[in-house]
Parts: C-alpha cells; structure tokens; sequence
C-alpha cells in the first residue's frame, strides 16, 4: 500500500516539474479561471485546464478538438457562465462550456491560421452581446457573436 501511494506522490511531483519546465521553456500563455482556482494553458493542438489549488496541481479537462497547433487561448464570465475560446492554425475559432465541459460552438471564415482571440467585454456591458474579436494570417480581424454562431464584422487593410 505505501508503495503505490509513494508511487502516485512520485508522479504527481514529475507532472509537476514537467508543466513547469514547459511553462519556463516554451513561454506558454496561462490564464486564470473562476475565483484563481483553475488554470489554462494552450499547448500545441490541446488546452490544458488545471486545478491549481491543492497540494498539487491536478488536471481537470483537456480540450483536443483543434487538429494544428493553437496560437492564443482566452477565457471570460458572460451570464454567469465560463467559456474557453480558443484560435489556431487549424483556421478555426472553437468555444467551449468550461461549466459543460463542451464545445459549443465551432467559428469558420478565416483562411490562414487564427492568431489571436479575445472574448469582448466592452460589447457585453455595453450590448450584451457575447462577441469574440480575432485575428489572422489572413490580415484581416474579424468580430463574432459566437451564441449565435455569427460573424458580425470584417476589418481588413493589413
């Protein structure tokens, strides 16, 4: 018995070193969640979400819906629901549940990789409406309402 639990410390503890080194080493975007007790990490093709406040940090979900590698991750509060929006070089915008753990929603339209995406605030206080903004190798930046799974706006002149 105390070797299986020495077993388990052990590999908790080398988990533990292995996101650290990665965070260090690959300057990995993180981003908190709910009352700073869970943490989000992009990695390649797959977010990461960790519950960080323990005696150790303990894996909750993985997303892998994306098929390349993800360029931005960022996470936000809209009706008293959390949700993980996510771009990648896969082209597409995915939103996620984080209470549901799911995706809901699925944004097509750029045509080069998604480099960055940003939930809106400003259109939520001011318009209570869910809108991400992104932007792309595609040199354009483009504003979607992802509840309604619509592209609202594209700005181009890059």
């Amino acid at each position: 018995m105390n070797l299986n639990l020495s077993m388990k410390s052990k590999e908790e503890e080398e988990i533990q070193i292995i996101v650290h080194h990665w965070i260090r080493i690959l300057n990995i975007k993180l981003g908190w969640i709910k009352n700073f007790d869970k943490l989000v990490i992009n990695y390649i093709s797959t977010v990461f979400m960790f519950d960080t406040f323990r005696s150790s940090s303990k894996l909750i979900n993985t997303f892998t819906e994306h098929t390349r590698g993800l360029r931005s991750v960022d996470y936000t509060i809209f009706d008293n629901c959390q949700f993980i929006c996510s771009g990648s070089t896969d082209e597409i915008i995915r939103v996620w549940d984080v209470d549901n753990n799911k995706q809901i929603q699925s944004l097509n339209g750029h045509s080069e990789s998604v480099n960055c995406v940003k939930f809106s605030l400003y259109y939520y206080h001011n318009h209570r409406q869910n809108i991400i903004c992104s932007s792309s190798s595609d040199k354009t930046i483009r504003f979607w309402n992802f509840k309604h799974n619509k592209q609202l706006q594209i700005l181009n002149g890059h």
